[in-house]
Formats: structure tokens, C-alpha cells, sequence
């Protein structure tokens, strides 16, 4: 959209082209803004199921199997937050398995204590693409 209403330029292009009847556009990887736009600072990164995912490597914190399932450590039907402290990605069996529960209490342990990342832009990106590495 910043494209077609000239706020901002293509950098690079990841080969895909959108055609209209009037229009034929690349899709855009890059892009330069035509004039600063002020973003609000966030001091944290923005808790998703998708940066909890990109943080824990898609991987279960429980057994290492591929994660499907957010899950809280501390449950929040017993006084748990919603919080990057607090939240794991784990897999269907795992999270099936503790329920409601504390990891302790059903066996279970995590790999790696979660924790509020730092960099929170590559996180909501998930997946880098090649093209931005100079920009980033």
C-alpha cells in the first residue's frame, strides 16, 4: 500500500509480481520510506504465538519434539501471567499432558528457562529473509 500511494520506494524485490488490469507491480522484500515516520518506542518486544515460536526455535520446551501449542508454566487458572517469563511454545502431547498443572507436578521439566528477548524486531519477523541482511 505504501507503494501505490507513493509514501515509499522499492528496494528489492523477492521476484513475485502482482498484475491488475492496469497495474504490474514486484512484489516488494525492501522498501524505503519517502519521509520519517515516527514508530512508538516498545521497551519489549510484543508477546505473539508467533515470537514465542521464533524465540523457543519452534521446539517444545518440554521434550524438544516440534511445537504446536503455547503454553504457560505457571497456569493461569493458578495465578500464572501472561508473560514472556511465563509462556513456552510446546507440542500437542506435552501440553496435553500438563493441562492445568505446574511441569513438576506431571514429570516434566523445560530445557531452557523462557525469558524476554531482546531483539524484537527479528522475532516478529520470524524468518529472515536474505535480502534484508544489509538493512538489518
Amino acid at each position: 500500500m505504501l507503494v501505490l500511494k507513493e509514501k515509499a520506494d522499492i528496494v528489492a524485490s523477492n521476484g513475485i509480481v502482482f498484475r491488475s488490469e492496469h497495474l504490474e507491480l514486484p512484489a516488494p522484500s525492501v522498501v524505503r520510506l519517502r519521509y520519517f515516520v515516527r514508530v512508538p518506542y516498545r521497551a519489549q518486544a510484543a508477546l505473539t504465538r508467533r515470537a514465542v515460536f521464533a524465540r523457543d526455535g519452534w521446539a517444545c520446551q518440554y521434550c524438544g519434539g516440534t511445537a504446536e501449542n503455547v503454553d504457560h508454566v505457571i497456569p493461569k487458572s493458578r495465578g500464572g501471567e501472561h508473560s514472556w517469563e511465563n509462556v513456552v511454545a510446546a507440542c500437542r502431547r506435552c501440553n496435553s499432558r500438563k493441562e492445568n498443572r505446574q511441569p513438576q507436578e506431571v514429570g516434566l521439566r523445560l530445557l531452557r528457562e523462557p525469558f524476554a528477548p531482546k531483539d524484537g524486531l527479528r522475532l516478529s519477523l520470524g524468518r529472515l529473509e536474505p535480502e534484508w541482511e544489509a538493512y538489518l
